[in-house]
């Protein structure tokens, strides 16, 4: 039985359940700065990533032609659409006191770009989807597991901002996971460690978008980059075939 997903989908939820519970009685500027610490774990656990390349020039074609579809595609919008649905429906279910404290305390454009962000991060991860695969292909469930230590302490840092609606997450990061989880076998045969370590660097880079994002420096298209995991691979395979 695959455990992973769901571990790492209850940990999601719990902590964000939490978080949301006591943001109220968190300071405001521990609320302000827990992100910029939380965008800089993002940040390290990007580049730890990055340095397991091993050809950097299909990874960079990867997120240029990624970026490139995403925005002509318009997954932003779609990302953009389900934070505003997921906020009406938490808004709805939840007291109206809490739902109009939430809304005093970011607005919509800011909760919209920080939801983007968490959605990545949770749902779309090097190390959830990497994870994923493995223990599809291994029955491993290792890698999701230590996803799942992470999350449970980083979702409380957004549900400070985003309030209950972080955790409807834990329902796309598990159905993202057991996807990939049942079509391991079929994906991972056809890999070499060359691909799935440039698969991981193509997922670092994005990660450490995410923790420019969070962390407010610079604001990324953090969805529009996501197509690039799909092509990497590809990429990859024919760089070391036929680059000289």
């Amino acid at each position: 039985m695959s455990i992973g997903p769901f571990v790492n989908g209850a940990a999601i939820f719990l902590g964000s359940v939490l978080g949301a519970s006591l943001g109220g009685h968190i300071p405001r500027r521990i609320s302000e700065r827990l992100p910029l610490v939380f965008g800089c774990v993002a940040m390290g656990l990007g580049i730890s990533m990055i340095t397991k390349v091993v050809s950097m020039p299909p990874v960079v074609l990867a997120l240029i032609i990624g970026t490139i579809l995403g925005e002509i595609i318009g997954v932003e919008r779609g990302f953009r659409a389900l934070a505003r649905f997921a906020r009406k429906g938490v808004d709805i279910i939840t007291p109206k006191r809490y739902a109009a404290k939430a809304r005093e305390k970011t607005n919509e454009s800011t909760y919209i770009e920080t939801f983007v962000s968490a959605t990545v991060l949770f749902c779309f991860s090097g190390v959830g989807i990497l994870g994923s695969l493995t223990e599809g292909m291994t029955g491993d469930p290792t890698l999701l597991l230590i996803k799942a230590i992470m999350d449970v302490f980083t979702a409380p840092i957004f549900a400070i901002t985003l309030g209950y609606a972080v955790a409807t997450l834990a329902l796309p990061q598990i159905a993202v996971q057991m996807a990939l989880l049942l079509s391991a076998s079929l994906i991972l045969p056809l890999t070499t460690p060359a691909m799935t370590a440039d698969f991981t660097a193509c997922g670092g880079f994005i990660m450490v978008a995410t923790g420019f994002t969070i962390s407010g420096i610079k604001t990324f298209p953090l969805s529009s980059m996501l197509p690039a995991l799909v092509l990497v691979m590809p990429l990859s395979a024919l760089w070391l075939r036929y680059a000289p």
